[in-house]
């Protein structure tokens, strides 16, 4: 027989169960429930299956993202690509069902377990959304030769610019004044600066600011995680006044370089829209489609979170992005945190 409860302060056990757990990812790691209630100021039940004996048997962080405008969700993991359950097959269909029934009980318009493998139990299988990895092999070298002409010469444009990329904890702040430009030109809320300062200060072995300067300018910047041998670059960032010079693909060139160097395996582009601008600019370095069979239960017939990219929000896109950068870069924070 195998029991639910809800862990009000995973730590290192939840960590030790998830370093050895298959389909375990960054996403998982107890640092998250720090993120999501300091930060965000979610709710979160992190869930643990034990056996008869008091084993621990599988694992779930499930985190409510609620608001009277945008709607109720359950997520596993908000703003991130994965952190579905973990564990026996018995103790995911327990921990699933505990989710299902707590999103019935509770009203949510949706139930998401972002899993990267199905999952079982009474919920429906989502393909809106796929990743790309790519193989890395033992040096820069090996994978430079196996890049196309074409690619290869736009990786060279911004080195001929003189533009050069610096890594490191420290580049962070360079990181946040790209990406909240880009964020409003794009339309979209940006996160709130905090995020990045706390997840530096939670996982600072496992992440990497990585930004593109000319100069003293930064002008192209990404953030990721590496864990497991795997290296996923979770948000990046080109101003588009630089667009002409590229410096997006020497940004992307120099973290594939830099993963190889620390011995990993797979370069995860991140999420996207299959057949996507996005997913043909990841495509182009080699990789291959990864599905992402995330987990769905809704009452009313929900198959998403909210999404800049929903037609409803069009307007609104168009608005923000003729706003000055100094009211987005203070209402964004409060709004982004409310879209899962």
């Amino acid at each position: 027989m195998i029991s639910v409860s809800v862990c009000d302060d995973p730590g290192a056990e939840w960590d030790a169960f998830v370093e050895n757990a298959q389909g375990a990812t960054c996403c998982h790691l107890a640092g998250w429930h720090t993120i999501m209630t300091d930060v965000f100021h979610h709710k979160c039940s992190y869930l643990v299956a034990t056996g008869e004996a008091g084993e621990l048997a599988g694992v779930l962080p499930l985190v409510r993202v609620k608001t009277p405008v945008l709607g109720h969700y359950l997520v596993s993991m908000p703003f991130l690509n994965a952190g579905g359950p973990l564990g026996s097959a018995d103790a995911q269909a327990v921990l699933v069902a505990w989710a299902v029934a707590e999103a019935k009980r509770s009203g949510a318009d949706l139930l998401e377990l972002r899993s990267r493998a199905p999952v079982p139990g009474d919920v429906k299988l989502s393909q809106r959304k796929i990743t790309v990895h790519l193989p890395l092999p033992a040096t820069p070298d090996e994978l430079w030769s196996a890049f196309p002409g074409k690619l290869r010469s736009q990786v060279r444009r911004p080195q001929k610019e003189g533009f050069t990329v610096r890594f490191g904890l420290d580049q962070r702040g360079a990181f946040y004044s790209v990406f909240a430009r880009n964020m409003r030109a794009l339309g979209t809320p940006v996160l709130p600066r905090s995020l990045f300062s706390t997840l530096a200060d939670v996982f600072p072995s496992l992440i990497d600011f990585g930004v593109v300067y000319e100069r003293d300018i930064p002008i192209a910047a990404g953030c990721g995680f590496t864990y497991k041998g795997e290296f996923e670059l979770v948000w990046a960032s080109s101003l588009r006044e630089y667009s002409r010079a590229a410096p997006n693909m020497l940004l992307y060139w120099a973290f594939m370089q830099r993963a190889i160097e620390h011995g990993v395996g797979i370069f995860d582009f991140g999420r996207c829209t299959p057949d996507s601008g996005t997913h043909q600019f990841k495509r182009q370095w080699g990789g291959v489609d990864v599905a992402l069979p995330w987990a769905q239960w809704s009452a009313r017939d929900v198959t998403s979170t909210p999404s800049p990219n929903q037609p409803a929000y069009r307007f609104a896109i168009a608005v923000w992005q003729r706003l000055p950068l100094a009211i987005t870069n203070r209402l964004g924070p409060l709004i982004a945190t409310r879209l899962p």
